[in-house]
């Protein structure tokens, strides 16, 4: 493809391409010889941050709301994608692309949705959800741990809320809280969440941290359950009162 094609041409104007090609084609042109040498010299990790914060802006879009910013903040995501696999296909050992990636995608969908595109029965979302980590294992039989898989620098609150669930799931912990809080909606939960961070920020604290420390505690614990036949273990006291 040569450089000197003009990358900002409309998708119309060529009746074979798609607004997704024509996108594709722009970063590789933007990343061709003659392109820009700032996106010439970038790498998969020099990228990070810029996904990270890509990802987080299209999440208060989301929850703001707004049609308009949503449509740019998924475009800005879908960038980072474009670009992450026209690096992939201009890098030695990787060797794959966009097209790799949909592929690859649409394969994993149709194999984790049996009860979609094979005869497998499930009629409610709770269904879907109840075997949803089967399907997972079955395309990882090296995962040994509910917890494999589960990324360890996710923000704290959102790394225990996936710990928790693993944990629930396979009855290490029970569906009701270790000690009931009085909480019944997130309007209730937000003020207790942030008077929880005031009251450690007054003291020199940091409750990411701290968190952060108690869930690596936690998920030793479970995975010694997991390794001992311990029963109904329920009850066992892996979360509790600080003693």
């Amino acid at each position: 493809m040569s450089p000197t094609e003009n990358p900002t041409a409309p998708a119309s104007a060529s009746a074979s391409a798609s607004n997704l090609d024509e996108l594709v084609r722009v970063v590789a042109l933007l990343r061709a010889p003659g392109g820009c040498p700032w996106d010439a010299e970038q790498t998969h990790e020099s990228l990070v941050q810029y996904l990270t914060e890509e990802t987080h802006e299209l999440i208060e879009a989301i929850e703001s709301g707004s049609r308009d910013e949503m449509l740019e903040e998924l475009g800005d995501v879908l960038y980072q994608v474009v670009f992450h696999a026209d690096l992939a296909a201009h890098t030695a050992g990787e060797d794959f692309d966009i097209h790799d990636v949909a592929a690859h995608m649409t394969a994993k969908m149709v194999g984790r949705h049996p009860h979609v595109f094979g005869d497998l029965n499930l009629e409610t979302a709770d269904d879907v959800a109840l075997a949803w980590d089967d399907f997972k294992a079955a395309e990882k039989p090296s995962r040994t741990s509910v917890l494999d898989g589960i990324p360890q620098g996710m923000p704290a609150l959102a790394l225990a809320d996936k710990v928790l669930g693993r944990a629930r799931k396979i009855g290490l912990l029970g569906t009701e809280a270790a000690f009931p809080l009085p909480i019944e909606t997130e309007g209730q939960l937000g003020p207790l969440l942030l008077a929880i961070v005031s009251a450690a920020k007054s003291q020199g604290l940091d409750s990411e941290r701290a968190l952060r420390t108690a869930l690596r505690g936690l998920q030793e614990e479970i995975r010694e359950a997991e390794t001992t036949d311990a029963g109904d273990v329920s009850d066992a006291g892996i979360i509790g009162l600080p003693g």
